[in-house]
């Protein structure tokens, strides 16, 4: 294990494979723990453990959202196949555990619980001998540089925060106040840039229209300045309605509701009401947001509507595409 050691020792500190590194000591620490723990004896230190070592996931999350990416642009792919199968191998180990540890099922947690340990430091070993090397092999200098921001968003498994890689002097700057140009495998030609990526007008049009929601946005001003047009809208709205008081938008006996929610919205006291009621025969789940830009200035209101008729009939669990065959 740790056969990449020496290279790592060379590297500037709190590089994300540095980082990597200094979570793998501590999982190789709390598999340890586990093994000397007899959860029948101290089901309570052994519980402890368990739940250090299930933040695991946002190794894992770290890994499948930012180091897989940054491979598949240089070529690798396999990682983002095979590996992730591994961690979700290791995720069905950990809910399984989880079920036995809601049920203080010792016998059976005891049963279990070198399979979650084999596994986990059977993927350590991987990492150490393949993953790391291989990515630092393919990565530049200038894609471990963007990894923070990131990395930082999904969080680590250590006890404290590495500090910012690579250092710099300026201060840290929010995914949506970030305008790096950077190589993308797509055109960006006639696209904006949001908070996390980049969409033509015609590609927003799409996705807010097939949205299973029915959304109505009203500026700061109380007029309403869009709706989407989805086939399937629990409540009908028309081109009309653009640049209407949202006032004048719903029906007298309801009106003062959604006047008060305006002003509890702009007096900054709350940010989220909801409501459900029943409308020819279906559920419907109405939520209103406050909008508010970064300042925290108040921008307007969103309202949401969905029906929720058939969600609240679901029961057990599915798994991908299931009823496809």
């Amino acid at each position: 294990m740790n056969s990449f050691l020496n290279k790592i020792n060379h590297l500037p500190a709190n590089h994300p494979v540095v980082v990597y590194y200094k979570e793998s000591a501590l999982i190789q620490d709390l598999l340890q723990e586990l093994e000397e723990v007899n959860p029948k004896e101290d089901f309570q230190k052994y519980y402890n453990i368990f739940n250090q070592l299930t933040t695991i996931e946002k190794r894992f999350s770290r890994k499948e959202n930012q180091l897989f990416p940054y491979l598949e642009k240089h070529g690798w792919e396999g990682p983002s196949q095979g590996m992730w199968s591994f961690h979700d191998n290791l995720r069905d180990q950990i809910r399984l555990l989880n079920k036995y540890n809601e049920e203080k099922n010792t016998e059976k947690i005891s049963e279990n619980l070198s399979y979650l340990i084999d596994g986990v430091r059977r993927l350590l070993q991987i990492e150490d001998t393949r993953l790391f090397p291989n990515a630092m092999e393919l990565l530049s200098d200038d894609d471990w540089n963007e990894f923070y921001q990131g990395d930082e968003e999904i969080g680590w498994m250590l006890p404290d925060k590495p500090d910012p890689y690579p250092i710099k002097e300026s201060e840290y700057i929010h995914p949506s106040n970030d305008f790096t140009v950077r190589k993308l495998s797509f055109s960006t030609e006639n696209t904006f840039h949001y908070d996390e990526g980049y969409l033509t007008p015609e590609q927003v049009n799409l996705l807010l229209k097939f949205l299973p929601v029915d959304i109505t946005y009203v500026d700061e001003n109380d007029k309403v300045i869009f709706y989407n047009r989805g086939e399937d809208r629990v409540f009908p709205r028309s081109k009309g309605i653009i640049g209407r008081e949202v006032k004048f938008c719903h029906p007298p006996k309801s009106v003062h509701l959604v006047l008060r929610i305006v002003e509890e919205f702009k007096a900054g006291t709350k940010d989220v009401a909801e409501f459900w009621i029943n409308f020819k025969g279906k559920m419907i789940h109405i939520r209103y947001f406050a909008v508010r830009d970064k300042d925290k200035k108040y921008r307007g209101v969103i309202e949401m509507s969905q029906d929720v008729t058939d969600i609240q009939k679901l029961k057990g669990q599915k798994r991908l595409l299931d009823d496809w065959d």
